[in-house]
C-alpha cells in the first residue's frame, strides 16, 4: 500500500472518530439539557414536561449502545486478562482466538434476540411521545452487528499474526508508579 493511500486511509479513519464522537457529545448534551429542562421546569413552575422524560430515557440508551460500539472499537470494553497475560506463542494466540469466537457467539444470540425484540415493538408506541418502540430498541441489535464486525477484524488480525509475536506481558512495576 503506498503512503498517500494509507494517509488518506487515516484521516478518513480519523474524520469518522471525529464525526462519531460529535454524534455522541449531542446525544450526551441533548439528554443532559432535557434533564436540565425538566428539573427547572419542576422547581419554578411546580410541573415538569413529561416528553422530556421519555426523551431523555430514549438518549440514554443510544448513549449506552452507542458508547459500547465506541468501547469495543477502540478495545476499551472490559476484558480479565490474567491467565491470558501469562500466556505465550501458539497457546496464547489459540486462547485469544477461542475467547473471540466465544464473544461472537454470545453478540450472535445478543444479536438474534435484539431483532426479535425489535420485531415484538413495532406496534408499540411510547406514551408521552408517541415515538414507535422499534426505533429505540433497534439500538441493540445495532451494538451486535457493530460489535460482531469488529471482533471479526480482530479474528482475521489474530489468524494473520505470527504466534511468535504473541509475547508474555511484563505487568506493572510498582516501584515506577511511586516515583
Amino acid at each position: 500500500m503506498s503512503e498517500s493511500s494509507s494517509n488518506a486511509k487515516d484521516k478518513a479513519n480519523q474524520a469518522g472518530a471525529v464525526a462519531f464522537q460529535i454524534f455522541c457529545a449531542c446525544i450526551f448534551l441533548g439528554m443532559i439539557g432535557l434533564v436540565f429542562l425538566n428539573a427547572v421546569l419542576r422547581y419554578c413552575f411546580n410541573s415538569g414536561y413529561p416528553p422530556s422524560e421519555e426523551w431523555a430515557r430514549f438518549l440514554f440508551i443510544y448513549i449506552t449502545f452507542f458508547g459500547a460500539i465506541e468501547a469495543f472499537y477502540r478495545k476499551k470494553h472490559i476484558a480479565v486478562e490474567m491467565v491470558v497475560d501469562l500466556l505465550q506463542g501458539n497457546c496464547r494466540k489459540i486462547v485469544n482466538i477461542i475467547a473471540i469466537l466465544l464473544s461472537i457467539a454470545a453478540l450472535a444470540v445478543l444479536l438474534q434476540g435484539g431483532i426479535a425484540y425489535v420485531l415484538m415493538t413495532l406496534d408499540t408506541y411510547a406514551i408521552a411521545t408517541y415515538v414507535n418502540m422499534s426505533i429505540i430498541n433497534a439500538t441493540l441489535p445495532i451494538m451486535a452487528a457493530a460489535a460482531i464486525v469488529l471482533q471479526l477484524r480482530d479474528l482475521i488480525t489474530i489468524i494473520r499474526t505470527p504466534a511468535s509475536e504473541f509475547k508474555k506481558s511484563e505487568g506493572i512495576d510498582l516501584s515506577e508508579l511511586q516515583q
